[in-house]
């Protein structure tokens, strides 16, 4: 979802791109022909010192899924193996919420120990802390239901993939760089709010709804219901905490995002077959 326009926006900018990817045959059939592939994974540091052998640069952005972890050692890894490459400068993908008081959460205390990891590193870096996707949102659509789980009453703002990327891609114009910056959208709206509007330019009729987690708990017990109770401790997660931080520094720097929801909701109509 971020790799592919994070990618485009740094070969874009005139650098030359090498993706690191467990199946390299996959990621050059998404990417075209005009990027340079390396097989890796960043449990694998054999791997990593490949892959990163004449880089100048790494960004990092994990999936850690049913283990959170991976976040904390991957960076570990990554920054063991750049030091030793001659890499100068890391850039790592976090979270808007990631922060000492919310370390509760397992998913937040390994982004927050990478953090700190990269922070010692000694290497120049940018840490980016954005809040909600407007990329996620289609993930809230199945089987022929949108709904979230609680209330989610907290307003946020959504930034689209786009826009973070082309800041992440300036990141690398600025020299000596070694700054945190948290990305927000134009405009605030809540979960609800933003996946109704979503419903309604692509799922016309679709009402977005909201399953209590008592209800969710109950579901999450039935075989089959997996994704769903996986789920639950991050949507608890989330309606608890709030996007922290402020964006004036990455905006004033890297340029604020623009893309509003409606903005993003229109090119997403015209990209698709019925558009």
């Amino acid at each position: 979802m971020l790799g592919a326009p994070v990618a485009q926006a740094l070969q874009a900018a005139g650098h030359t791109v090498r993706v690191l990817s467990r199946d390299p045959q996959k990621a050059r059939s998404r990417l075209g022909e005009t990027f340079e592939f390396a097989a890796g994974d960043v449990e694998n540091p054999a791997s990593l010192e490949a892959a990163l052998t004449g880089c100048e640069a790494v960004h990092i952005n994990l999936e850690g899924g049913s283990d959170p972890d991976l976040q904390r050692r991957g960076v570990q890894n990554v920054l063991d193996v750049a030091r030793k490459t001659g890499v100068r400068r890391v850039a790592y993908i976090s979270g808007a919420s990631v922060s000492a008081e919310n370390t509760w959460y397992a998913g937040t205390k390994a982004k927050f120990e990478a953090e700190a990891a990269i922070r010692a590193s000694g290497l120049e870096y940018a840490i980016f802390k954005p809040t909600f996707f407007m990329e996620t949102l289609p993930r809230f659509v199945r089987d022929g239901r949108a709904s979230i789980l609680g209330s989610q009453p907290h307003p946020l703002r959504w930034v689209a993939a786009r826009d973070y990327a082309r800041m992440v891609a300036k990141s690398f114009d600025i020299p000596h760089l070694k700054k945190e910056f948290y990305i927000y959208g134009p405009q605030a709206m809540t979960m609800k709010d933003a996946l109704q509007a979503y419903c309604d330019a692509v799922h016309p009729g679709l009402k977005a709804g909201s399953l209590p987690f008592w209800m969710a708990g109950l579901l999450a017990m039935m075989p089959g219901a997996e994704s769903l109770k996986a789920a639950i401790p991050f949507f608890r997660y989330i309606e608890k905490v709030r996007e922290a931080g402020s964006p004036e520094e990455a905006n004033a720097l890297l340029g604020a995002p623009t893309t509003s929801l409606e903005t993003w909701l229109r090119g997403l109509k015209s990209n698709s077959p019925d558009g």
